[in-house]
């Protein structure tokens, strides 16, 4: 499994809202350029985030995106899902009905595991930990 362009600019278009906060506005030229996302990409991304309740969308010459959802209740999992959808790693993980042998496959079983593991990953990775983990790595560098 890759993570889609459209996955990635998501992430990154909620750490920059993430480190701002929940409430603070952000102008959608400000995001794009800072976090080197196509402007009109991100509307397109921003509009499946607002959907999910991540964020709300601000209309109008002084509009912009605002992050709705707290940091540290925000993880990487909700984010990717919301904008590529539930993450299989085989199509007989995601429709087993898809093939007649997933029932007796040693390999189903082990894509089923792999597919728990990095949700659950994805899972415990929340906005907050990450800019927290982001500004240790960044005091950390040399001068």
């Amino acid at each position: 499994m890759r993570l889609t362009r459209a996955g990635e600019y998501a992430v990154r278009c909620m750490l920059y809202l993430a480190s701002l906060g929940t409430g603070e506005l952000a102008m959608r030229k400000e995001i794009a350029r800072t976090m080197d996302i196509p402007e009109q990409f991100l509307g397109k991304i921003a509009q499946q985030l607002s959907r999910a309740g991540f964020i709300d969308i601000v209309q109008g010459a002084k509009g912009g995106y605002r992050l709705v959802v707290p940091p540290q209740k925000l993880t990487l999992l909700d984010v990717v899902e919301a904008v590529v959808g539930e993450i299989f790693l085989n199509d007989c993980v995601m429709r087993p009905a898809s093939c007649n042998r997933s029932n007796a496959c040693a390999v189903h079983l082990v894509w089923e595991k792999a597919r728990s593991q990095l949700r659950a990953t994805l899972k415990e990775a929340t906005f907050a930990g990450l800019l927290q983990d982001s500004c240790q790595a960044e005091a950390a560098l040399p001068d």
